[in-house]
């Protein structure tokens, strides 16, 4: 054992303070309360995540805990990673053929590491599943590990956690999936067509593997592409009425917005001949490792246009280095805790888009990134001038309470609330919605408690400000 034994030998009970992360000063905690109250059960709109539809669709019963709370979420497995435990023993299968550790080991693994998560947004989120939506009464720990695992099994058979149930006791208003555009999107209209399914969940189409000609797996993407579509794309006039036809498939099932994990937010908008010749060069192994990263910026940029013509909202996650560890991505694959963040530059990197549709009547997009120090210097004085631009939430490294108090100190004074896009949880842990959503109106709540004492504004301004962060501004920037 580490430093920390407390929690792995004792019982300690599991009670999330009513007052999380209010202000420590008791005017303005007052204040938070109050608008903290007045949002508090308004219903969540969530349009950007990773839920897979499928689970909804059969609305089977969770197994355990291990496969809800740790398998799934990389944000709990890369942190026990780094503690030494390998993903194997955390539930993840590898290319190896190694066996992987049952649902109890992994359980038991999480809970003896329980104490390293102690000041993370993964603890404060994880205690407000066991807790508020699992009943849980007793922290994780070595000593609770079997016990715990033993009462969430039981639990979890119960028809009140099975997945639409939960769906309706989260009082989500809207659930937005991501999905690759070759997907036949059976799973949702399969929800469409149950006339016992009164929920709303819809696609979000994400190209990134048919836009990165850079990337190992491209050439047989645009063949699956070809295959799912019925259009060939062996010439790029080809693969870009395939990506035209498979968005239009989207908008039929409800999709409103586009999602692109791009390494960087660089455009390109180069001529029709000189952009077929380049693909050709790529797709025959003869172009240079830049003549593909330039492709890949041209098909960014040919999806912006896109966006223009059928309306579907572009939102930019860029400034991640994907796949850190080569080994870890050969044995375990892709989104297994090992993408980085990386600096980006967006001033001149989003001119090109800007110029043509940075005041265009249907163009939309919402940035995101995780390079925290162009939310002032860059993204806010943009947003503040742009009609068509919307800066995301903060996201992913920086989906943590503090974080987000940097994100509204360094965007409001220059772009105010209302050219932000709300909040996304950007999760795949199911269970997980509720609780991110809340942490973000209470820190939202605070951060505008101080405003309020400061005199920069009423109560009631801030209530209808906070109110707009969980309602009209993710509607309207989404398109929802």
């Amino acid at each position: 054992m580490d430093g920390v034994t407390a929690s792995s030998t004792a019982r300690t009970p599991l009670s999330p303070h009513p007052d999380r992360l209010l202000p420590v000063d008791p005017g303005q905690r007052a204040i938070a309360r109050r608008l903290y109250d007045s949002v508090r059960d308004l219903p969540l709109i969530s349009p950007h995540g990773h839920v897979d539809p499928a689970l909804l669709a059969a609305d089977e019963p969770f197994t355990d805990p291990a496969s809800l709370l740790v398998t799934p979420d990389h944000y709990v497995t890369r942190l026990l990673h780094a503690h030494g435990k390998s993903l194997n023993e955390l539930g993840l299968g590898d290319g190896d053929g190694a066996p992987t550790a049952k649902p109890r080991e992994v359980w038991r693994a999480f809970c003896s590491h329980w104490h390293h998560f102690l000041g993370t947004a993964s603890r404060q989120w994880i205690e407000s599943e066991l807790h508020d939506v699992l009943g849980v009464r007793s922290q994780p720990s070595e000593a609770t590990a079997d016990e715990l695992y033993d009462e969430l099994v039981d639990k979890l058979a119960q028809p009140a956690l099975r997945p639409r149930a939960l769906f309706e006791s989260f009082n989500i208003e809207v659930l937005a999936t991501t999905d690759d555009p070759a997907d036949d999107l059976r799973h949702h209209q399969a929800l469409a067509a149950d006339p016992s399914w009164s929920g709303r969940v819809v696609p979000t189409f994400r190209p990134d593997r048919y836009l990165d000609a850079t990337g190992q797996g491209w050439q047989r993407a645009l063949d699956e592409l070809a295959q799912a579509g019925g259009i060939d794309t062996d010439s790029y006039q080809g693969l870009v009425r395939a990506l035209e036809a498979r968005r239009d498939h989207f908008r039929e099932h409800g999709a409103t917005a586009t999602d692109h994990g791009a390494p960087s937010p660089e455009m390109a908008f180069l001529p029709a001949d000189e952009a077929s010749r380049l693909f050709d060069s790529v797709r025959r192994g003869t172009a240079t490792p830049e003549e593909a990263r330039l492709l890949s910026r041209q098909l960014l940029g040919e999806s912006a246009r896109m966006s223009s013509e059928d309306g579907l909202v572009m939102a930019l996650h860029t400034g991640s280095c994907r796949n850190h560890h080569s080994p870890t991505f050969s044995r375990y694959g892709a989104d297994t805790g090992h993408d980085i963040p990386v600096r980006n530059e967006f001033t001149l990197a989003l001119r090109p888009m800007l110029e043509r549709f940075g005041t265009h009547p249907r163009f939309q997009s919402v940035v995101f990134t995780l390079d925290e120090t162009v939310f002032s210097r860059e993204l806010a004085p943009l947003a503040g001038f742009y009609p068509t631009l919307y800066l995301g939430a903060p996201w992913w490294f920086l989906d943590a309470p503090r974080a987000m108090r940097r994100f509204r100190d360094a965007v409001t004074e220059t772009a105010g609330f209302h050219r932000t896009a709300g909040f996304v949880d950007d999760t795949r842990g199911f269970c997980s919605i509720p609780a991110r959503h809340d942490t973000a109106r209470r820190v939202d709540a605070g951060h505008l408690a101080s405003l309020v004492a400061e005199h920069v504004m009423g109560e009631e301004d801030a209530a209808a400000v906070l109110h707009d962060l969980n309602d009209a501004l993710p509607r309207k920037a989404f398109r929802l």
